[in-house]
């Protein structure tokens, strides 16, 4: 059965937790006292970059490039309906793998090693600017200009409602829910293009934005028309500012954790005992406290601090949130490594024989995961921790580098003290919950 969301953590795994947190914890407050020290300078505003080779650069910007990924996508796209339609309502249908592991995990994987592989190959983004051509209409900017006020805030949402599909929904492992959900999903990402044009993929679509946002941690980027290579941190403040960005930071963080959660010994003997409320209206409860605590924790953090006279508070928050993304990636590789790794080779051959039939149309029927990491507990317990340390030593750079931006001068290290605890509080909570649950 596919774990919809995660593996979550191992309470037996050879590293203790107690050490797992200390080292953690100390390699956090050990880089925040490096970087006010050493550090007093902006180092990001300009990002720059060296220009990856020219042929690399010319093919990667090339018009024929472009097309092949496009296509690429939309033939993804088809036969995924094509399963989603045709298929049986079984757990080997290939469609679960295909949205709950190669979209939801495989293509930020893969933003994080090469940049922003949604928008490249987004078939919602190719069926829009094709219709829009079809109308004679502008597939950049569509009828009506998109509300800068509304920013990520419908990518918030789209990302609460996908993990509470997989993690909360009784219907989660149901061909015709997660079905439902995906062609809500093609309806409005449809109708929000033909209105607004790309911005509204750009700023909406839930995978697209959590593609792009992780994709900033990669070394590629575009400027000025050429393909660079660059500092991850450097690409990582280019992050805009927009409203949303907060909430969509929150969903992220505050789901993985819940999915964590979930599965620790603690919360299966509460919702056994408890006669109140039912499973189900106490995991809804949970996942929103979690998303709610997350960005509460995040936005105090950042918000209790002195700012300039003419500098609002309020935009704080959003100003920092880019800095949570190395956290997010780094519970990525803690979370995801091994459901990618095993149950996306189990989506390869069961997309194979998507009807159930017998058939090999890939050839890759006869494909098995080989659980490699299940005999090197050790190995994977070490890549869980060093994954969730360089994340949040990451962010306290990105974190330090922007406060000497934005903070005035005489706020610059008092100011950054309240969201270093909040991301020691992220450190030992996520470690926790990572081995606990």
């Amino acid at each position: 059965m596919i774990d919809a969301h995660g593996i979550g953590g191992q309470a037996d795994l050879p590293i203790p937790l107690s050490l797992a947190v200390a080292g953690a914890v100390a390699a956090l407050v050990l880089s925040f006292t490096i970087l006010i020290v050493a550090w007093r300078r902006p180092r990001y505003t300009t990002p720059g970059g060296r220009p990856a080779p020219g042929a690399l650069s010319r093919l990667v910007q090339s018009t024929g490039f472009r097309v092949v990924l496009r296509a690429a996508g939309l033939v993804g796209f088809l036969y995924a309906v094509m399963t989603a339609v045709f298929g049986e309502d079984r757990l080997t249908n290939p469609f679960f793998g295909i949205v709950y592991v190669w979209l939801w995990v495989g293509v930020i994987f893969a933003s994080v090693l090469f940049g922003p592989v949604w928008r490249a190959i987004s078939p919602m983004r190719t069926i829009s600017a094709g219709l829009a051509r079809l109308s004679g209409a502008d597939p950049h900017r569509g009828v009506y200009d998109y509300p800068a006020r509304l920013g990520h805030w419908p990518a918030a949402l789209g990302l609460l409602s996908f993990v509470w599909l997989e993690l909360v929904s009784p219907a989660a492992t149901s061909l015709g829910a997660v079905r439902l959900w995906c062609a809500v999903y093609v309806a409005v990402m449809l109708v929000g293009g033909a209105l607004f044009g790309s911005r509204f993929h750009e700023n909406a679509d839930p995978f697209e934005v959590w593609s792009t946002l992780a994709a900033k941690v990669s070394p590629w980027a575009v400027a000025d028309g050429r393909l660079v290579l660059r500092s991850p941190l450097a690409n990582l403040a280019t992050v805009p500012p927009r409203h949303g960005l907060v909430a969509v930071v929150a969903v992220l963080f505050g789901s993985t954790a819940f999915d964590s959660f979930r599965e620790s010994e603690r919360w299966v003997k509460y919702y056994q005992g408890h006669e109140t409320l039912t499973k189900f209206q106490l995991d809804n409860l949970a996942l929103v406290a979690f998303c709610l605590l997350a960005g509460l924790i995040f936005v105090a953090g950042t918000m209790l601090t002195g700012v300039g006279p003419d500098q609002d508070r309020r935009s704080l928050p959003r100003h920092f949130a880019h800095s949570m993304v190395p956290i997010l990636v780094g519970y990525l590789v803690a979370h995801y490594l091994t459901l990618f790794l095993d149950q996306g080779t189990q989506t390869l051959a069961y997309a194979s024989d998507p009807f159930g039939r017998g058939d090999d149309f890939l050839g890759t029927a006869g494909v098995s995961p080989t659980y490699w990491f299940s005999y090197h507990a050790t190995l994977l317990a070490s890549i869980k921790v060093i994954g969730v340390v360089v994340g949040h030593v990451a962010a306290a750079v990105s974190a330090h580098d922007r406060a000497l931006t934005v903070l005035p001068r005489h706020h610059q290290v008092t100011g950054q003290l309240p969201l270093l605890f909040a991301m020691v509080g992220f450190t030992a909570g996520g470690l926790y919950l990572l081995f606990s649950a």
